[in-house]
C-alpha cells in the first residue's frame, strides 16, 4: 500500500541512530542513500523487498523539522519479545517512552505493543499483531 513514509529530523546522526536501533530488531536494514541534491537523509527496507521504504530527512525547505500532532509510525513485529527489544534498543538510543510494551486486547486479540517518540518527538509505535500475520 505505502511506498515510504518519511518523518523530518533536526540531527541526522542521533535520528539514524535511534532508527537503527529500533528497526535492526525488527529485520529492517539501513541503505545507503545519495541524495540527489537534496537533503541528507537515512533509509531503511526489508532484506527481502526493496518496498515500502522508511526514511529520516533533514527538511528540504531547511526549516526545522517538528513533529505532527496526531501523527504516528507503526513498525510491524514479529514476535512480541521483538518489540520489547526494539524498545529497550530505542529508549537507550534517545527515546522517550510513550507507552511501556505491553498487551492491548482493546485493539485486536493478541495485539501487543509499545510506544516512543524519537528525538525528534515523532511518535513511533511498535506492533505484534497476533490476529494478523506479521510483515516485518
Amino acid at each position: 500500500m505505502f511506498s515510504h513514509v518519511t518523518v523530518g529530523t533536526n540531527d541526522l546522526d542521533k535520528a539514524a541512530a535511534f532508527y537503527d536501533a529500533v528497526l535492526i530488531p525488527l529485520g529492517l536494514c539501513r541503505r545507503h542513500v545519495t541524495p540527489d541534491g537534496g537533503p541528507a537523509c537515512a533509509c531503511w527496507i526489508s532484506a527481502s523487498s526493496p518496498l515500502p521504504r522508511f526514511y529520516v530527512y533533514s527538511p528540504y525547505n531547511r526549516q526545522d523539522a517538528t513533529a505532527g500532532n496526531g501523527s504516528m509510525v507503526a513498525f510491524s513485529a514479529p514476535s512480541p519479545g521483538a518489540v520489547d527489544v526494539a524498545y529497550a534498543a530505542g529508549m537507550l538510543a534517545g527515546g522517550i517512552d510513550d507507552g511501556e510494551p505491553g498487551p492491548r486486547p482493546h485493539y485486536g486479540d493478541g495485539y501487543y505493543g509499545a510506544y516512543l517518540r524519537d528525538p525528534d518527538g515523532n511518535k513511533v509505535h511498535i506492533v505484534h499483531r497476533g490476529d494478523m500475520q506479521a510483515t516485518a
